[in-house]
């Protein structure tokens, strides 16, 4: 079946390299100085011939078969800067990466129409929006790693991977991730990690090598959706160690694949334990990667979002996933 032609926007860049990997077109807006969320095709990432930069002010003069919105100000803004009156009439996903801000259970999702397609990344964020009447679904993360990678853990500290933590605060677990460091050896990194006394940001290409190196990845996210970061620690074969929150209840199997709490106490009693423990380590991480190499499959991915845009443009009739 043909390529269809998708409209998107640079919102996360690691999710953007991993949705194109289906075997679509994906067209990026960007705007002059690529301000955030206008990133277009950033060079920064290894992307496909696939992905192709679409100056906002032309994208009205392009062909398209779908728009995948990424956040509200694209939904409720975006659309009509940039798009004529028949591409806001194309088939349309609304691609939703978190779990509502306002309040955890009542909060209405501002899309509430029948024309939409609405794309959960977690079942946890699914049960947790109220859609109303919007069609639905759940498609899973999934990630690809550059070959050859293997963990070694060979650095018996924990590494955290969260971006602008210090101005994210209490939800991305800023005061966690400090009072964790009094206890044990942390290093962080991530944009602007710097803020915090961390390295920095390191390339996403780079990223899966240089974290293999740390002996654990702790996730001091207290709520949001589940980080691309986790997989891919899982993927090289990382044992995680986090809060016993969001989607992570149902990704980490507790003392199996690394281990989950809601008392930092016990958190930080199995943190030394792995820092002292090489071998518990790779145990764990090989356990991790097994069940991230099932659930997180990058071709799974690929068929789930391919089942989704062809759905919506009327290309198939296969139904969608739960």
């Amino acid at each position: 079946m043909r390529r269809l032609k998708v409209l998107t926007w640079h919102t996360h860049g690691s999710y953007l390299y991993y949705l194109s990997q289906a075997p679509h077109e994906f067209y990026v807006l960007s705007k002059p100085g690529r301000p955030p969320g206008y990133g277009g095709r950033t060079r920064n990432m290894p992307w496909g011939d696939n992905v192709h930069d679409m100056p906002a002010s032309e994208a009205r003069h392009h062909q398209f078969d779908c728009i995948v919105f990424q956040d509200d100000a694209q939904y409720e803004k975006d659309q009509y800067e940039f798009l004529s009156a028949s591409q806001r009439a194309l088939p349309r996903i609304y691609l939703e990466h978190d779990p509502p801000r306002a309040h955890p259970t009542d909060t209405r999702h501002p899309v509430d129409t029948a024309g939409v397609l609405l794309v959960h990344v977690t079942h946890f964020n699914a049960l947790m929006w109220d859609s109303g009447a919007t069609p639905t679904c759940v498609i899973e993360h999934g990630v690809k790693l550059p070959d050859g990678i293997d963990y070694s853990g060979q650095l018996d500290c924990g590494l955290v991977v969260v971006n602008h933590l210090a101005r994210r605060g209490r939800r991305l677990g800023a005061d966690i991730f400090e009072a964790v460091r009094a206890e044990v050896p942390l290093e962080l990194v991530g944009m602007a990690a710097q803020e915090l006394g961390g390295l920095g940001e390191i390339e996403h290409a780079r990223l899966p090598a240089f974290a293999a190196r740390y002996r654990y990845l702790f996730n001091p996210i207290r709520y949001t959706s589940l980080g691309l970061a986790v997989i891919e620690a899982m993927m090289v074969g990382m044992p995680v160690v986090a809060l016993a929150t969001t989607e992570m209840a149902s990704v980490i199997d507790n003392g199996e694949s690394g281990f989950i709490d809601t008392r930092l106490a016990t958190l930080v009693e199995h943190m030394r334990e792995l820092g002292r423990t090489p071998a518990l380590a790779r145990a764990l991480g090989a356990r991790a990667r097994k069940r991230a190499r099932e659930r997180f499959a990058i071709g799974r991915f690929c068929d789930d979002w391919d089942r989704a845009l062809r759905h919506v443009t009327g290309l198939s009739g296969a139904s969608l996933r739960s």
